[in-house]
Formats: structure tokens, sequence, C-alpha cells
């Protein structure tokens, strides 16, 4: 048994180590789980103290006449007192560690004081509580200490409640010097007030190692709950790389991804692109410019989130977006479309930039709607999420037409077609050879009902 402790012993030592290295943020995420699981504990000390009050009050009361101070009662209230402030200061913030211990000794304390109580609430000797089924409840306090996920919490509670019984029974070997009432007959020891000290070490015994079992599920336990704290923080940061569907879909997934993973689904492809960037960003520090792109991203993600539209990809300063689900009772081409108008929209009211520039900018938008593929590619270390294919090029292509067309928004007859709700005024521009297709496009300008 000493090789198995010693070695758990030298794992935690190793595991705190590792812990005191972890970053802040994932600090304060355990921390927020500890608190919950000390409230928790609070809560089972108040139901314990409230379920002692009321055997206490249902039980027979055979205290002599003569006996002036009866212990439960003010136990039971002192324990509550304690119990309140406990509930109360887990609900502000964590304990420090010196308050949890200090709850451990009392709650052992109260136990203990009330098993000692028994035997002159009965008027028996001192021998007559060793066998109270009351010590029971030394392993729910022992138990829950778990809820906190700290292994020196546990083998606290288990030295504690071990050194409590070793002086209940020093207690009653001592009352009486010219009898101890220790016996070895069994028989004996059951059917009366007698001591069998065989069987009080393995109640200590018993204490022992259900603190040593205890302590080592809850030791792996612990191991777990930091790596899955520490891998919910990576996820959440990838989650900023890639949308948050494709997330959703790899919690699901039974595979690892890979590159080269991908499936062919039916969407409308967005491309903008903000006019004249290179200009404008030539003229600015380049704090400016980062503060203005991220300003404007954030806001175009706004809207594209309106609209169920996920972005794909940052080009510089250009977006990729794709919608390939219905969104409140649009279609997938509406979706896009509507988009776009109220980026548009938005573009004519906001200014973009920091404290110590602000100016207007203003975006070309293009849309194709078709069958694309979505997938991750990349190498076997590192992969991006992205849509490729021809409906994603002629949506870019679409994009630069704007600029033969002097027009804001194009869209593509794919996605004019898939737009039945009436909500937009499709201008048709002609036929357009876009680039790398042997083929004409119809090319429409789109405009809502209203004047952008």
């Amino acid at each position: 048994m000493k090789q198995p402790i010693s070695d758990m012993l030298k794992d935690i030592a190793q595991v705190s180590k590792h812990h005191s290295l972890l970053p802040q943020r994932v600090h304060l995420k355990i921390n927020r789980h500890q608190e919950k699981s000390e409230q928790l504990i609070a809560w089972v000390q108040l139901g314990v103290v409230i379920t002692f009050a009321a055997l206490y009050a249902l039980s027979p009361k055979t205290f002599p006449d003569d006996v002036a101070f009866a212990p439960v009662p003010w136990v039971l209230s002192a324990y509550f007192v304690f119990t309140v402030v406990h509930l109360y200061y887990s609900h502000r913030r964590l304990p420090p560690n010196w308050f949890t211990y200090f709850s451990i000794m009392i709650d052992m304390a109260l136990i203990y004081l009330l098993i000692w109580s028994f035997h002159i609430q009965y008027m028996q000797p001192p021998a007559f509580y060793l066998k109270a089924p009351t010590l029971l409840y030394v392993f729910i306090f022992i138990a829950m200490r778990a809820l906190r996920f700290e292994v020196r919490f546990i083998l606290f509670s288990g030295a504690v409640a071990s050194f409590g019984w070793l002086l209940m029974i020093y207690y009653v070997i001592r009352a009486d010097p010219q009898n101890s009432m220790i016996t070895n007959d069994y028989i004996h020891y059951l059917t009366s007030n007698s001591v069998l000290l065989g069987a009080e070490f393995d109640k200590i015994i018993s204490i022992v190692i259900v603190s040593l079992v205890l302590s080592a599920a809850v030791f792996r336990a612990r191991k777990l709950l930091v790596e899955s704290v520490i891998e919910a923080n990576v996820a959440e940061d990838l989650a900023h790389f890639v949308p948050n569907e494709v997330v959703a879909d790899l919690k699901r997934s039974e595979n690892v991804p890979l590159a080269g993973n991908a499936h062919t689904y039916s969407a409308s492809v967005m491309f903008t692109d903000i006019v004249s960037f290179t200009t404008i960003s030539e003229k600015l520090p380049p704090e400016t410019v980062v503060a203005t792109l991220n300003g404007y991203f954030t806001a175009v993600e706004k809207v594209l989130d309106s609209y169920g539209g996920i972005i794909n990809q940052f080009q510089g300063d250009a977006i990729l977006a794709s919608f390939n689900r219905p969104h409140n009772g649009l279609s997938p081409s509406e979706c896009a479309v509507q988009a776009a108008i109220d980026i548009q929209l938005m573009l004519s009211d906001q200014s973009f930039g920091d404290s110590n520039y602000q100016t207007k900018l203003g975006t070309r938008i293009g849309i194709n709607t078709g069958e694309v593929v979505g997938g991750f590619m990349g190498s076997d270390q590192r992969l991006i999420y992205t849509v490729h294919g021809d409906v994603v090029n002629l949506a870019a292509r679409l994009e630069q037409l704007n600029k033969e067309f002097q027009s804001k928004i194009l869209v593509s007859e794919a996605t004019r077609s898939q737009c039945k709700n009436r909500l937009f005024n499709f201008v048709p521009q002609g036929e357009a050879r876009v680039k790398g297709r042997t083929e004409s496009t119809s090319v429409f300008s789109v405009e809502p009902t209203q004047e952008l």
C-alpha cells in the first residue's frame, strides 16, 4: 500500500505544479467551477443540520431531571449559524483554504459531539455511543468534499474523522479507570455496552480506505477537469477561425478533420470588397487601418448573422460568406440579397476608424447561387474551412463587375430566380462575359423596394 500512496502523492505534487503554471483564464474557469461546488457543499451542510434537528425533535427526550444542560440543541444551533455564514460567503466568492479546513473540522466536531451526547441523552455509559449508526454521516461529510475536486480536502477530512473517532474511543476507555469495558467476546460486545477494539479500528480503517479511494478518484477527475477546461478554451479560441456551424458539426463528428474532408451542397455565395481601400489605407497609420478593418468586419458580420450568413474567409479587406439554409421564412438567396442591401444601408450611416480618424467606407458585393464544395483545405498540420468551386469564382467576378456597371450589388440569374418573395427590384444589366468562363452570364443589379 505504501508504494501506491507515495506514487499518488508524487502525482498530486506534479499536477499541483502543473496547475500553478496554467493560464489565468483557465484558473478563472476552474475557480468558477469550484465556487459552484462550494455552494453545493454549503447547501448539503444546511440539509444535514435540518435533518439532525428534525430527528432530534422527533426522538424521545430521556434526560434526567437533574441535568440542566442539553448539548444537542446548542450544537445544532451553532452548526446552523456556521452553515448560514458558509452559505452566504460561498455565494459571494470562493472561500480561502483555511476556511475550508476549518469547515471540515466543524463538520466532524458536529457529528462526534452529537454521537457523544447520546450516552447522556439515553443515560448510558459512554461505550453506548460507539454503536450509534450516526457514525455513517461521517462518510457523507467526507464524500461531500469530493465535490471540490481537491484531494487535500478529502484526505484532511479522512484524517480528522479518524483522529476524532480515536478520541471517542479513548474517552470511553478512560471514562471509568476501574472498568475500561474492553472485551474480546464478539457476542458480549453486541449485547452489552462493552468495547471491542477490533470493531472500532475496523471503523477507522474503513474511514481511511474510503478517503483514499475517493482521493484517487478525485485525483483522476481533477486531471480530466483541468484538461477539459483547457480543451474547451482552445475550442472557443478556434471557433473564431471557423464558422460556428462547423464547430457544432465537429462536436458531433466521429471523424478527425482532415484535408480533403468536404461535401457538396447548394448555397448562395456572397463576395464583398471595400471600394478603394488600398488608397484609404495608404493615408492612415497601421493601427488606424487595423481598427478600421476590424470595425468594418464586425459590423458586416452582425448583418450577416442576422440572416444566417456564415463568413468563410477574410481575404485582405474582402469577405467570402455563404448562405445555405432558409432563415426567418427567407430562402438562402433572399437572405443573401437582403443582407447585401442591409450592409449598404449600414455603411451609409456608419463610420469606421479609431479615436483619431473616422471614415466612411463603400463596398461592392457579388452574389451567386449553386452547388459549392465546403470542407477543410490545407496540409496535415494546418487546415482552414472554406467553400470553393465555380459558384464562388463567379461571385468574386460579379463583385468586380460592379466597377463596370457603376453598381453596388450584382447578382447572377441563378440567385435572382430563387428570390420569390418580390422583396427586391432586379435590374437587368445584360450579358457579361466573366473572365475564366466560356459562356456569358446574365447579370442583375438589385434594389430594395425602398431606395438604398
